[in-house]
Protein backbone atom coordinates (compact mmCIF):
# COMPACT_ATOMS: atom_id res chain seq x y z
CA UNK A 1 0.00 0.00 0.00
CA UNK A 2 3.05 2.40 0.75
CA UNK A 3 4.22 1.92 -2.88
CA UNK A 4 0.97 2.40 -4.54
CA UNK A 5 0.37 5.51 -2.97
CA UNK A 6 3.87 6.47 -3.22
CA UNK A 7 3.61 6.35 -6.74
CA UNK A 8 0.39 7.77 -7.03
CA UNK A 9 1.48 11.01 -5.24
CA UNK A 10 4.84 10.97 -5.91
CA UNK A 11 5.52 11.26 -2.70
CA UNK A 12 8.85 9.34 -1.97
CA UNK A 13 9.09 9.25 2.60
CA UNK A 14 10.56 5.86 3.43
CA UNK A 15 9.31 3.90 6.41
CA UNK A 16 13.05 4.35 7.90
CA UNK A 17 12.63 8.27 8.17
CA UNK A 18 12.33 9.85 11.17
CA UNK A 19 9.40 12.47 11.17
CA UNK A 20 8.26 14.55 14.14
CA UNK A 21 4.61 14.67 14.64
CA UNK A 22 2.35 17.66 12.90
CA UNK A 23 3.85 16.78 9.49
CA UNK A 24 2.65 19.43 6.74
CA UNK A 25 2.45 18.46 3.08
CA UNK A 26 1.00 21.82 1.18
CA UNK A 27 0.67 20.60 -2.10
CA UNK A 28 1.42 17.12 -1.69
CA UNK A 29 3.40 16.22 -4.70
CA UNK A 30 7.10 15.50 -5.93
CA UNK A 31 8.12 15.08 -2.21
CA UNK A 32 11.14 13.06 -2.46
CA UNK A 33 13.22 12.37 1.20
CA UNK A 34 15.65 10.18 2.10
CA UNK A 35 15.84 7.32 4.84
CA UNK A 36 18.19 8.84 6.80
CA UNK A 37 16.67 12.23 7.07
CA UNK A 38 15.47 13.21 10.07
CA UNK A 39 12.60 15.75 10.11
CA UNK A 40 11.28 17.41 13.38
CA UNK A 41 8.26 18.69 14.59
CA UNK A 42 5.67 21.05 12.99
CA UNK A 43 7.81 20.92 9.48
CA UNK A 44 5.73 22.28 6.74
CA UNK A 45 6.98 20.76 3.40
CA UNK A 46 6.19 21.98 0.20
CA UNK A 47 5.84 20.95 -3.39
CA UNK A 48 9.27 19.48 -5.31
CA UNK A 49 11.23 19.40 -2.47
CA UNK A 50 13.96 17.29 -2.02
CA UNK A 51 16.12 16.02 0.97
CA UNK A 52 18.23 14.28 -0.08
CA UNK A 53 22.36 12.34 -0.13
CA UNK A 54 24.90 11.03 -2.52
CA UNK A 55 27.19 10.04 0.26
CA UNK A 56 25.45 8.18 2.97
CA UNK A 57 23.53 10.63 5.54
CA UNK A 58 21.21 13.16 4.45
CA UNK A 59 19.98 16.12 6.30
CA UNK A 60 18.43 17.04 9.90
CA UNK A 61 15.18 19.19 10.26
CA UNK A 62 14.91 20.65 13.31
CA UNK A 63 11.09 21.96 14.57
CA UNK A 64 8.56 24.60 13.28
CA UNK A 65 10.29 24.66 9.68
CA UNK A 66 8.78 26.06 6.78
CA UNK A 67 10.41 24.29 3.74
CA UNK A 68 9.19 26.20 0.46
CA UNK A 69 7.97 24.92 -2.71
CA UNK A 70 11.31 23.60 -5.77
CA UNK A 71 13.85 23.16 -2.50
CA UNK A 72 16.81 20.93 -2.65
CA UNK A 73 18.36 20.45 1.10
CA UNK A 74 21.67 18.21 -0.11
CA UNK A 75 24.00 15.57 2.15
CA UNK A 76 24.45 16.19 6.03
CA UNK A 77 23.31 19.74 6.86
CA UNK A 78 21.40 20.97 9.73
CA UNK A 79 18.44 23.33 9.48
CA UNK A 80 17.98 24.87 13.03
CA UNK A 81 14.26 25.09 14.70
CA UNK A 82 12.37 28.23 13.50
CA UNK A 83 14.42 28.37 10.23
CA UNK A 84 12.20 29.07 6.56
CA UNK A 85 13.48 27.80 3.25
CA UNK A 86 12.74 30.03 0.74
CA UNK A 87 11.22 28.51 -2.70
CA UNK A 88 14.22 27.29 -5.25
CA UNK A 89 16.68 27.50 -2.42
CA UNK A 90 19.52 24.63 -2.85
CA UNK A 91 20.87 24.32 0.38
CA UNK A 92 24.47 23.40 1.26
CA UNK A 93 25.36 24.13 4.10
CA UNK A 94 23.72 24.49 7.70
CA UNK A 95 21.01 26.95 8.11
CA UNK A 96 20.76 28.35 11.81
CA UNK A 97 17.81 29.05 13.85
CA UNK A 98 15.18 31.58 13.14
CA UNK A 99 17.31 32.11 9.99
CA UNK A 100 15.75 32.59 6.28
CA UNK A 101 17.93 31.05 3.57
CA UNK A 102 17.29 31.77 -0.24
CA UNK A 103 19.05 31.78 -3.46
CA UNK A 104 21.07 28.51 -4.96
CA UNK A 105 23.19 28.47 -3.47
CA UNK A 106 21.58 29.35 -0.22
CA UNK A 107 22.72 32.31 1.85
CA UNK A 108 21.11 32.70 5.28
CA UNK A 109 19.83 35.82 6.53
CA UNK A 110 18.38 36.83 10.01
CA UNK A 111 14.76 36.94 10.37
CA UNK A 112 11.55 37.17 12.79
CA UNK A 113 10.35 34.05 12.34
CA UNK A 114 6.59 33.56 11.36
CA UNK A 115 4.62 31.22 12.98
CA UNK A 116 1.85 31.75 10.32
CA UNK A 117 3.97 29.66 7.93
CA UNK A 118 3.50 26.32 10.10
CA UNK A 119 -0.08 24.73 8.65
CA UNK A 120 -0.47 22.44 11.02
CA UNK A 121 1.05 22.55 15.31
CA UNK A 122 0.76 19.63 17.69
Amino acid sequence: MHHQLSVKYSIKIPKETEVGAGLYLGHASSIIIHPTAKIGKNCNLSQFTTIGSNHGKAATIGDNVYIGPNVCIVENVIVDDSAIIGAGAVVVKNISRGYTAVGNPARQFPTKFSACYIQNPV
